[in-house]
């Protein structure tokens, strides 16, 4: 009997192992987000909720204290494989997290990016995300459609470099479809408030006649937003727009202040990421990438958002 019990733990160790869990097996995974803002809030609680719905699912949470926060990332991997999760989905925060991802998979791990893709990297099961390149579009196609040849426009970037960020930003670009204005300076902010703030005030200083002021991240939106305030400026004098409508762009809208945003679907981000990284684990074949749309938001529509 005892080695029949040896021999029954030893199978389901390597079914583990290999990704072979059965449908009837419980699945253990972790799931780590970025940094603490409303949007990563919000995709730990769908993840909360999918595995309320689904009790053979456990799920050990982790986050970042902020958007450049490597060293915390890849310690909150390592310490999850050594959990023995069977599985990892993660928003990752810079592509240099790969090397310990390429440990946790050798372990026999697999792993579901969420929300920004590791570029050149092809460890990964499956990436859910917004096509940000597709969603910065629909920002630039607002802004074309309120701006005349010649405005000029301000960029708050996200973390330069970070690719799911500059996607936002090149896809607005794009999204002007031939209206050339006038870029009078950009700058990164880490995803923050304070920082949107700073960029936006030396914009606004160095340039009076700013027009339009483009966010690539909800948090220096809504710093934008406060920038202007400041200053004193009328909201009909200057076009904002942001990207995620979170963390205070609903007021800056109400106020009047941001014109629009665009939307993401944090909640059906992490459900699609999670159901489909178990579902790996499980055998089951899943699409590699999964989109999660997005759309514009304005005073007119923010209520079916909120």
């Amino acid at each position: 009997m005892r080695l029949k019990v040896l021999l029954g733990g030893l199978v389901l160790a390597l079914a583990v192992a290999t990704g072979t869990v059965s449908a009837a097996d419980n699945v253990k995974i972790g799931f780590i987000t970025k940094f603490p803002v409303p949007f990563f809030a919000t995709m730990e609680d769908a993840a909360k909720t999918y595995a309320a719905a689904n009790p053979g699912v456990e799920i050990v949470f982790g986050q970042g204290a902020s958007a450049t926060d490597i060293e915390g990332q890849i310690a909150l991997i390592e310490s999850m494989v050594t959990q023995g999760v069977q599985g990892i989905a993660l928003t990752p925060v810079d592509p240099t997290v790969a090397p310990a991802l390429d440990k946790a998979i050798a372990a026999g791990v697999k792993v579901v990016l969420m929300d920004n893709n590791i570029p050149g990297w092809e460890g990964r099961t499956a990436l859910a995300t917004t096509d940000n390149y597709a969603a910065g579009k629909i920002a630039g196609g607002y802004l074309k459609s309120v701006l005349k040849e010649g405005d000029s426009l301000g960029i708050l970037e996200g973390v330069p470099g970070v690719p799911a960020l500059d996607d936002r930003v090149n896809g607005m670009l794009e999204g002007l479809d031939g209206l050339k204005v006038n870029i009078v300076g950009r700058g990164g902010t880490n995803c923050t408030e304070e920082l949107g703030i700073n960029v936006a005030q030396d914009l606004l200083t160095a340039n009076p006649d700013l027009k339009a002021i483009y966010a690539a991240c909800g948090p220096p939106a809504a710093g934008a937003a406060q920038a202007i305030k400041n200053a004193g400026i009328a909201s009909d004098a200057i076009v904002l727009v942001g990207f995620d409508f979170c963390c205070g762009e609903a007021e800056a809208l109400e106020a009047g202040i941001e014109d629009a945003t665009v939307a993401q679907f944090p909640t059906k981000m992490a459900e699609l990421g999670v159901d489909a990284l178990v579902r790996a684990i499980r055998g089951e074949t899943v699409e590699s990438l999964i989109d999660s749309g997005a759309a514009l938001v304005t005073t007119d529509n923010m209520a079916s958002f909120q």
